[in-house]
């Protein structure tokens, strides 16, 4: 058991992990040379970067995000979410190291637009990937933290204005064209995010009415690693008894079943349905 926790929390760091690097990636080498501010502590840290030069954009997130730590840690104590601190962490020094490393004078390509779909693409694919593992990206996820906690504010649009306001000061400090691209891009992060994140989690839900369900348990519960369910019933229309084996899986194991399935009872009758909402024992515990 204790390695099994182990290696699920390598795992959870290490996917933690790629998604701040991906997020990063985009939010220096797209978001901020062509100031894409739709939203955020990087957009802000843009509009801060050009309006007061003193420091640059890396120095703003990494400045906000650490006074935005100490105060989450001064606001909740051990309670503060370690992945929270940790995400916020390696994405400020991360972005902030890479105008060391790699520094740039302007965006790497002459079409804004391509650059914002992958600036928008990027960033949704990372934060999926911390949605997905109960992490985010530290920032106004703390503020909304504190929100929640000594106010009644609806805390989704509470940091959908504060993502508008943001977006329309873009507009304000860089001009009416970029305003633009930050209104669109915060249009298709929400989008994408959600599509994403169903991707990561869609499970194929099975079916299998059978009149042979030894052999097809055996196998889901000995080969593919899965728990399921046998349900008792009769056709409608032979009377015939029958067992109704109900099992969540993922798609290369579905793609498995559903062959086994028809090479064990050629009359078995399957049905395969979408699922990305999975509470329980092997998927995700109750919250």
């Amino acid at each position: 058991m204790q390695k099994q926790s182990l290696r699920e929390n390598i795992k959870d760091f290490t996917l933690i992990t790629l998604g701040t690097v991906v997020v990063a990636l985009s939010t220096y080498f797209f978001k901020f040379p062509n100031r894409f501010s739709f939203g955020g502590i990087s957009g802000l840290a843009i509009i801060l970067g050009e309006v007061f030069p003193s420091f640059t954009p890396g120095a703003y997130v990494f400045i906000i995000n650490q006074l935005l730590l100490a105060i989450g840690f001064a606001v909740f104590g051990k309670s503060f979410g370690v992945r929270t601190a940790y995400v916020s962490l390696v994405l400020s020094g991360i972005t902030w190291g890479l105008e060391y490393i790699v520094p740039l004078s302007a965006p790497m390509t002459d079409e804004p637009l391509l650059e914002l779909i992958f600036s928008v693409a990027l960033h949704a694919i990372g934060s999926a990937i911390l949605f997905n593992r109960q992490a985010s990206s530290g920032g106004t996820d703390i503020v909304a933290m504190i929100l929640r906690k000594y106010t009644s504010l609806n805390i989704g649009n509470a940091l959908l204005c504060v993502d508008i306001s943001i977006t329309v000061l873009a507009g304000v400090v860089f001009g009416i064209e970029t305003g633009l691209f930050c209104v669109l891009g915060l249009t298709l992060k929400s989008v994408i995010v959600d599509m994403v994140l169903e991707n990561i989690n869609t499970h194929k839900v099975l079916q299998i009415i059978t009149s042979k369900p030894e052999e097809i348990t055996a196998y889901i519960t000995g080969e593919l690693k899965r728990g399921a369910t046998r349900i008792d019933g009769k056709g409608a229309y032979t009377y015939e008894d029958k067992t109704v084996i109900l099992t969540v899986v993922n798609r290369m194991q579905a793609v498995k079943l559903r062959q086994q399935a028809r090479k064990v009872d050629p009359n078995s009758f399957i049905l395969i349905t979408n699922t990305t909402e999975i509470i329980g024992n092997g998927f995700r515990g109750v919250m």
